[in-house]
C-alpha cells in the first residue's frame, strides 16, 4: 500500500457512504437461522395479527395506506399501487433493534432503526388498492414480523400528506421488547453498522440506502446524515489500517 495515499485518504473525511466503502466490508454471510431461545410466528400467528389489526382498524375493504421510513422505502416487498411523501408526527428513527440474524450474527449483532415516540418523521405513504389489500398484508407480515413477539408490532398512526390527514399503518419499536437498546450515540452505533453483516448485507448498506432513497423523495434526514459520515470515516479508517 502507499502510505502517502493512504494517509491522504485519511485526511479527506468522506461526507457520505458509497458502494465502493460499503463493498469494504463486504462478504458472504449463511443464514443459520433464529438463534437458539427464539420463537418465531407460525402462519396461524400471521394470520391472527393481520386480522386483529383489520379489526382493530374497522376495515372494510377500502384502500389501506402504509407509512414507510426504512428499508421500506428500498424494498417494500409489497405491491404499491401509489406513493407520496408525508409525515409522521409523534414519532422519530431510531437505531434500537438489536439484530443477530439478518444484518448481524451472534457473534457481531447489528443494528436496525424501528420508531420510537418523540419529533417527528418525513418518509412515504404506500397505498394499497382495497381489493388486494390481504395478499399484499400478508406479504409485508411475513417481511416485518419474524420473531415472536415482534421488535416492531404494527399499529395505526395518523400521518399527513401535506394538508390531509392519512390513517396509515406502521411498524414501531416495542420498548418492552428483549432486542430493544436505547441511549447509543452516534458513534457507538457507527461502530456497529461498520461491522455487522448477516446474509442480507450489512448495516452500513441498510443506512446508505436509506439514506439514498429518502433524498429521491426530497427528504435530508439530518440524523441519519450526520451517522453516515461517522460510519464512512471509520470504513476509510478500516481501509487504511488494514483492520
Amino acid at each position: 500500500m502507499d502510505l502517502t495515499s493512504a494517509a491522504n485518504r485519511h485526511q479527506l473525511a468522506p461526507r457520505r457512504l458509497t458502494p465502493e466503502l460499503v463493498a469494504l466490508i463486504g462478504c458472504k454471510v449463511e443464514d443459520r437461522g433464529p438463534p437458539p431461545g427464539v420463537v418465531v410466528h407460525s402462519e396461524a400467528d400471521y394470520e391472527a395479527s393481520l386480522q386483529a389489526l383489520l379489526t382493530t382498524g374497522a376495515w372494510q375493504g377500502e384502500d389501506i395506506w402504509v407509512f414507510a421510513y426504512g428499508s421500506l422505502l428500498w424494498n417494500p416487498a409489497f405491491d404499491v399501487d401509489e406513493q407520496v411523501a408525508a409525515i409522521l408526527p409523534g414519532w422519530h428513527r431510531a437505531f434500537c433493534i438489536r439484530l443477530t440474524r439478518f444484518r448481524g450474527t451472534p457473534e457481531q449483532p447489528g443494528l436496525m432503526m424501528s420508531l420510537v415516540s418523540g419529533g417527528s418523521c418525513r418518509g412515504a405513504l404506500y397505498r394499497i388498492a382495497g381489493g388486494r389489500v390481504f395478499e399484499n398484508l400478508r406479504k409485508l407480515w411475513r417481511r416485518e414480523m419474524t420473531v415472536k413477539p415482534p421488535t416492531s408490532p404494527p399499529r395505526w398512526v395518523t400521518a399527513k400528506a401535506g394538508h390531509t390527514a392519512v390513517r396509515a399503518i406502521v411498524f414501531a419499536a416495542d420498548r418492552r421488547g428483549r432486542n430493544f437498546v436505547t441511549g447509543l450515540n452516534d458513534e457507538e452505533i457507527a461502530c456497529v453498522l461498520c461491522k455487522a453483516v448477516g446474509h442480507w448485507g450489512s448495516g452500513a448498506e441498510y443506512l446508505m440506502q436509506t439514506v439514498d432513497h429518502l433524498e429521491r423523495l426530497g427528504i435530508r434526514d439530518a440524523n441519519l446524515w450526520r451517522l453516515q459520515r461517522v460510519v464512512a470515516q471509520k470504513l476509510v479508517d478500516l481501509q487504511v489500517t488494514g483492520g
